[in-house]
């Protein structure tokens, strides 16, 4: 199954609020029901959201025409590749797309289908590579992954990022086990992840966040696998809160860290990870879950949904197309 797929003038994705225990499509057909689903997280991962956005500008010019409304325009497609601030691919593809919205619908509908298919190509690219990669950092054993939150499919189209690596190590029986973080505050990796490992018949065992540094501390992981939601020109990642305690855990034990996300999330615009705008999500989500609340009825929260890993303790990153080792002082620039 793909995660995006444009169907008859509207995006069908896949509503990942609704996973594990119920397999839906979300129909949205106007920007302002794609905008309500990249910030309600029925599609997220930072891929998976640039191609939305990508078909989003589509959707955007079956709303407001760029050459006889230019300002309705802009002011739909500003408030798209604004959803959510951390992830550079969104912004990126849609900027992609508006660059040809001048050429007409058919133009930009054939940029937001290339840029999809180059998503697949890169998810596929970013298994081999990783995978490649994790064979040689670990030597002679069945390798034991751990992973945080979701980067397979449901993050890209097809197959992911870091997960990516995971299903191509089970695929060429390299992996002996996957240890997949449950990501609080919104459990993408106990309810997505979880869901995806068992889809490809991977063995797994899920494992709460605090107990993931240590793990690695006790010598049960040879390799942590993250994705990132973007990536400074100096190397620093941002990605989903709880991985900077796994690179300090890595790095303390001697454990590869990678990070594995294709080259549309390298922003040679941000110098470093101080640059990046970390998204606060809403208090909600931390003092419960769904419909039930845990917290007291005064509690507040603080709720950041990402952190940032800075270079030096990144093993490599790996992307589509290269290997960027951070250890050997090489940086994406």
């Amino acid at each position: 199954m793909q995660t995006i797929v444009w169907n008859d003038d509207a995006v069908d994705l896949i509503d990942q609020t609704k996973l594990p225990h119920e397999l839906t499509v979300f129909r949205a057909a106007t920007v302002a029901e794609l905008i309500d689903a990249i910030k309600r997280l029925v599609v997220r991962g930072a891929p998976a959201i640039g191609v939305a956005g990508g078909y989003g500008v589509v959707l955007a010019m079956g709303e407001a025409d760029p050459i006889t409304d230019p300002d309705a325009f802009a002011r739909l497609t500003d408030r798209l590749r604004n959803a959510r601030p951390t992830a550079v691919n969104l912004a990126v593809r849609v900027d992609e797309v508006l660059a040809v919205a001048g050429e007409g619908r058919e133009a930009a509908l054939a940029t937001a289908h290339r840029i999809k298919d180059d998503e697949i190509r890169s998810s596929t690219a970013m298994g081999e590579r990783g995978a490649d990669l994790v064979v040689s950092l670990v030597e002679g054993r069945s390798v034991r992954a751990m992973t945080i939150c979701n980067t397979g499919g449901l993050a890209t189209v097809d197959r992911g990022t870091a997960l990516a690596v995971i299903q191509t190590l089970h695929e060429r029986g390299d992996l002996e086990i996957a240890y997949p973080l449950e990501t609080r505050p919104l459990l993408q990796g106990a309810r997505l992840t979880t869901w995806e490992l068992g889809r490809m018949g991977a063995p797994y065992r899920l494992v709460v966040d605090s107990a993931g540094p240590a793990l690695i501390s006790r010598g049960l992981v040879d390799v942590v696998v993250a994705g990132a939601d973007r990536i400074a020109s100096n190397g620093d990642v941002a990605n989903k809160i709880g991985t900077y305690s796994l690179a300090l855990a890595a790095h303390r034990s001697g454990v590869p860290f990678l990070i594995v996300a294709p080259e549309s999330t390298v922003d040679g615009t941000t110098a470093t990870g101080a640059d990046i705008d970390i998204e606060l999500r809403a208090e909600a989500e931390v003092t419960g879950f769904g419909e039930v609340r845990f917290a007291p009825a005064d509690a507040t929260a603080l709720n950041p949904a990402f952190d940032v890993t800075p270079a030096e303790l990144i093993t490599a990153i790996v992307t589509d197309q290269r290997v960027v080792r951070c250890q050997d002082g090489e940086r994406p620039e």
